[in-house]
């Protein structure tokens, strides 16, 4: 299955990646010269549309800038592709239950590029995929950060458990200051949808819930920021000044 993907700094990190491009198409007018210098560096084929209604169309009115690629659909890392090829000391992973915002999720991959994360693990079942929008959002850092797909996260959890990870939720309930953890252990950070936070049963594999404390009139964060928040936490954790 063929997926469209759009904007001139996502489409050259496709390249820079020689990702599994099909084909490249370039709105006649539009200032990428550079991009289609890069395309044929590499060999990529690409063509010249005059038809503004077909990018509209492909990119459902996005932000294209002129360029579109179309790729083969993202591929997902299995949990065991994923470990072996850790090599620190304290790996750092991310799982995201019930999230369902694509920009959402390219932030958060954003992120967790920014932060070295060592891998993403979202579920089949109601969360949203690795889609365009994903990738538009991340700039590029879907290239990048391993995402895994699994049907049970809270089974996931417990075989990350196993294997020596140590599992921090973020939590607005009879939860600790996030800034009291020492994070220097393999951790799984667990973050949850908008709407009804962390399931239950995802919940209970926690060995620790963490809350960010906020003074404000909201009692809540977009999820892609409490993870920015929280991943810089660790980062902080382990790195002091």
């Amino acid at each position: 299955m063929k997926q469209w993907i759009y904007g001139r700094n996502t489409v050259r990190e496709l390249l820079r990646n020689n990702k599994n491009i099909s084909e490249l198409v370039f709105l006649k007018g539009s200032r990428n010269d550079d991009l289609i210098m890069l395309a044929k560096k590499i060999k990529i084929k690409y063509r010249v549309s005059e038809d503004k209604k077909e990018f509209n169309t492909l990119t459902s009115g996005g932000n294209h800038q002129g360029v579109i690629a179309v790729i083969e659909s993202y591929g997902y890392s299995t949990i065991e592709q994923m470990l072996e090829k850790i090599h620190d000391k304290y790996p750092l992973l991310v799982m995201l239950d019930g999230l369902e915002d694509p920009h959402n999720l390219g932030a958060i991959l954003r992120t967790c590029d920014a932060m070295n994360v060592d891998g993403v693990i979202i579920g089949k079942n109601r969360s949203v995929n690795l889609t365009s929008t994903v990738a538009k959002v991340s700039t590029g850092a879907i290239d990048y950060v391993k995402v895994a797909q699994v049907t049970n996260l809270a089974r996931c959890l417990e075989d990350l458990k196993k294997q020596g990870f140590w599992i921090v939720g973020c939590e607005n309930e009879e939860s600790e200051d996030y800034r009291c953890i020492d994070f220097n252990m393999p951790v799984v950070v667990v973050i949850g949808s908008e709407g009804s936070g962390i399931s239950r049963l995802v919940k209970s594999k926690c060995d620790f819930k963490v809350v960010l404390p906020m003074k404000g009139h909201v009692n809540s964060l977009n999820a892609s920021v409490a993870a920015g928040v929280l991943l810089y936490q660790v980062y902080n954790s382990r790195h002091p000044l």
